[in-house]
């Protein structure tokens, strides 16, 4: 693969800008999943048309693209991996790099051709694909997935790394879900932006109603941060 245009810096400042843009990442009061207020919340979901998520795999390909990593193809975990891994083999593609993906079922199939995995058979090096890792939880289902089909993960890519301490059972850890992938799973993580790019961007914003958040998100990152 040959190298990304972008550095990585520009490659997430504009990946943040365009998370903003497009209304999926938000500012204001939310409730994390580790009960956390949290300044900011950031929805894939949201990247809901064309566009957008097409943009999106854009920026996962540039960021994959620059990292050298090295894979033969995508797998992504139900439910929103499965947009993602299809997005990402399209940009891929168009590219020069063309990959099969796979998906998994939440619940297996017992009739036509069975099992939980589907599209290409799950082969070689396998790259696996979502939008934040919150726990490692879906990571690691889908690590077992891949290795039991006979296959190697051989990393993660996510579209935000909240670099913030993991919880569990209302305890906060020492490390975040990405260190846990990363150092006890020895999985890469490849992330296009992280609570750092998202500060930096928020620094320097033109907006003011957007610039307002910047000292909210840093003490957020003083008491949660990694």
């Amino acid at each position: 693969m040959t190298q990304a245009t972008h550095t990585p810096d520009q490659l997430a400042q504009e990946f943040v800008a365009f998370a903003v843009q497009a209304g999926v990442l938000r500012f204001g009061e939310f409730k994390t999943k580790a009960g956390r207020l949290s300044p900011y919340f950031f929805n894939a979901g949201l990247f809901d048309d064309g566009a957008k998520l097409g943009a999106l795999a854009k920026f996962y390909a540039q960021r994959l693209i620059a990292s050298g990593l090295q894979f033969d193809m995508i797998f992504g975990p139900a439910y929103k991996g499965i947009t993602l891994a299809a997005a990402l083999s399209i940009e891929l593609a168009r590219l020069g790099h063309n990959k099969p993906f796979a998906y998994n079922r939440k619940e297996a199939k017992d009739h036509g051709e069975g099992g939980t995995l589907v599209g290409a058979p799950v082969q070689g090096r396998v790259l696996i694909i979502d939008d934040v890792i919150s726990a490692g939880t879906s990571v690691r289902e889908s690590i077992a997935m891949i290795q039991a089909a006979g296959a190697t993960p051989c990393g993660v890519t996510i579209a935000l790394d909240r670099q913030e301490k993991a919880a569990e059972n209302g305890v906060d850890l020492p490390h975040s879900a990405v260190q846990y992938v990363t150092q006890q799973l020895q999985m890469p993580v490849i992330a296009i932006a992280g609570l750092a790019d998202l500060l930096q961007y928020l620094r320097s914003a033109d907006d003011s109603s957007v610039k307002a958040y910047a000292d909210a998100v840093q003490a957020y990152r003083d008491k949660y941060g990694v």
